[in-house]
């Protein structure tokens, strides 16, 4: 019994000294496979950023190779009574280990994400995409890894005495260990000093978790919540890539129509609010004109809408056309033509995108008094300066932009008629027996009654002004509103990407073209490249300055439009909505927004919008 004992201890004694080298020579040949991220990850430019890398690099596949023995191979040591059993075992292991691992890499090389839901269904999908088409190679790749697994470990159990005798295991097992404390430190120094050169190889390896201290150090008075924030706003735009826009120089077939061009848009009006009920001219006004009933915008918040009606791209490529300073190409190219600007705003322009990436501050003050005057902005007042402005232009072209805000504001930007009751500005509104879902919803709809009459205004004196024959007037909002219809407890905008907050409306007033309904999927991507294309005559294609295609260019493939953030992918079709996280990490849902649970995206789609969203930024950067 006592021999029986002895032979036990041995052999497992045996086992886990042989499992520790095992894992050694297996974190080596991890860490050289983990070069391939940091071959395609942005290199640091600091010494500091260099340092972090080298040290996460050596304690990240220290830990996760170490993790897998700790798990799985240490304590089947214990249970698998046949050393070569173990050991085979031992071998599978790492086999399976190193093929997840190449295809993390693949992932990562081809689509800039690691192992995910959506990054299985890509490989296992029957459709021809760039991550599933060399994947095949694996068949060759993993019966290698098992050859390489089975000589590794033939070789450290022949060798394990004269392994063991070196006494190198302690200082092995301090760098690995010192490696990872180190840079996980040095990644809560980075993260609470916004550290740009650390912070952005967050995500550089598989499973990486950097770890973070910033409630701790808040409560220790070592960090202002507050003044992060502020540092972490401004950081998001001082670090973004590098763009190239338009990817080539724009060639035009002539001077263009010289038409003038009105630009009205309506913060935060819902596509369904343009009825006969709620607006009644701006609905006449649509009947009578293009009318796009199935449009979307580009976000489901201010700076992603209006970013992506001014340039014809996606949001999230707004950050890096703020840091490299460029307007959009439909501005300077009306600049350039002698266009006229006038520039109106009920708030005064109060967003930060319009002297961020839009206007300069000159072109604001050229067209408003709003230094002179005493009165508080408004609609109204904006209507009335923009009269003035039209008054004494002379017979250039001009560009004006109109940005009514009352529908934001419900019943608290004016007197307004109440049509809708109960709302927040009647009387009812204290009774209990109310409900304030209604309250809401009816004054956003008194606040669009009033703006339709703001409309009715802004178009009347165009026709009094005999100006509507040779003017463009487009009509269109920024983003939605919700009033929790997908029963989400959602509100407002800038809480989910649903038809309510992205469907908007888009009503055109072309001279050369007759009324019409188009029902067909349209973005606000859409309205640069027609109005380059159909004012101002360029010659070259849509894809060098823009993600969208003429609103005139009726493209039956189109199947699909994109919108987001810089945190999340959006892809809206007829009969879905696909969200697809920085992570990878997807959810389908249907037309009322509600969650498809069996609902898969279609991956070929989701590669191209991946490609769209990298198109514009230099090559080297990708």
């Amino acid at each position: 019994m006592v021999t029986s004992g002895t032979q036990y201890k041995d052999k497992v004694s045996q086992l886990i000294s042989w499992g520790h080298w095992f894992s050694f020579f297996n974190i080596i040949a991890a860490m050289l496979l983990g070069t391939r991220y940091i071959i395609h990850s942005e290199w640091p430019e600091t010494i500091l950023g260099q340092l972090y890398l080298v040290l996460s690099w050596v304690g990240h596949f220290g830990f996760l190779v170490f993790a897998i023995y700790i798990l799985i191979l240490f304590p089947a040591s214990f249970i698998i009574p046949s050393q070569r059993v173990m050991r085979f075992f031992g071998v599978l292991i790492a086999t399976v280990g190193f093929t997840a691992l190449l295809l993390d890499t693949h992932a990562y090389q081809t689509v800039d994400l690691h192992l995910s839901p959506l990054v299985w269904d890509l490989l296992l999908s029957g459709e021809k995409t760039d991550l599933n088409t060399s994947w095949q190679y694996l068949f060759v790749v993993v019966p290698v890894f098992f050859l390489f697994e089975l000589v590794l470990s033939e070789t450290i159990w022949r060798k394990l005495r004269k392994l063991s005798r070196k006494r190198v295991g302690g200082p092995i097992a301090l760098i690995f260990g010192l490696s990872f404390l180190s840079s996980h430190l040095l990644y809560i120094w980075a993260d609470a000093n916004l550290y740009h050169p650390i912070t952005m190889q967050r995500s550089n390896f598989p499973l990486s978790y950097p770890m973070t201290a910033k409630s701790f150090m808040e409560k220790h008075g070592l960090l202002d919540r507050q003044e992060y924030k502020k540092r972490q706003e401004k950081q998001g735009v001082d670090e973004s890539d590098q763009i190239r826009y338009p990817i080539e120089k724009l060639n035009y077939s002539d001077q263009g129509t010289n038409q003038n061009i009105l630009f009205i848009m309506i913060d935060g009006l819902r596509s369904d609010m343009v009825n006969a009920e709620t607006m009644p001219y701006l609905s006449r006004f649509a009947q009578n004109n293009l009318d796009y009933t199935n449009h979307y915008s580009t976000g489901n918040n201010n700076r992603n809408g209006i970013f992506g009606l001014f340039y014809g791209l996606p949001g999230s490529y707004s950050n890096s056309m703020q840091l490299a300073k460029k307007q959009p190409i439909l501005l300077n190219t009306l600049a350039d033509r002698g266009y006229d600007f006038g520039l109106f705003s009920g708030d005064d322009f109060n967003s930060p995108i319009y002297q961020d990436l839009l206007f300069t501050p000159q072109e604001i003050d050229a067209s408003t008094t709003a230094k002179e005057r005493s009165e508080k902005p408004s609609d109204h007042l904006a209507i009335t300066e923009w009269d003035q402005w039209l008054t004494k232009e002379t017979d250039k072209p001009w560009f004006s932009y109109i940005e009514l805000t009352a529908v934001q504001d419900f019943e608290e930007g004016g007197s307004y008629v109440a049509k809708f009751s109960p709302s927040i500005g009647s009387k009812l509104k204290h009774n209990q027996n109310v409900d304030s879902t209604l309250l809401l919803r009816n004054s956003y709809r008194n606040a669009a009654f009033h703006v339709d009459q703001q409309l009715e205004k802004i178009l009347t004196l165009l026709k009094e002004k005999e100006l509507l024959n040779n003017t463009i007037v487009i009509i269109t909002a920024n983003h939605g509103t919700e009033f929790n219809e997908t029963g989400s407890n959602t509100w407002g905008a800038d809480t989910n990407f649903s038809q309510y907050q992205i469907k908007v409306p888009l009503i055109i007033h072309w001279p050369e073209h007759s009324a019409q309904q188009i029902s067909r999927i349209t973005s606000h991507l859409d309205i640069v490249p027609t109005i380059m294309e159909s004012v101002l005559h360029v010659a070259s294609t849509p894809s060098n300055y823009s993600s969208g295609v003429s609103l005139f260019e009726s493209d039956p493939s189109r199947r699909w439009i994109l919108a987001g953030d810089d945190k999340n992918i959006v892809v809206v079709r007829q009969n879905n909505t696909t969200v697809v996280d920085k992570y990878g990490n997807y959810r389908v849902y249907d037309p009322n927004y509600q969650l498809k649970e069996e609902g898969k995206p279609k991956l070929s789609t989701l590669m191209q919008v991946m490609h769209e969203l990298k198109r514009f930024y230099q090559p080297n950067n990708n």
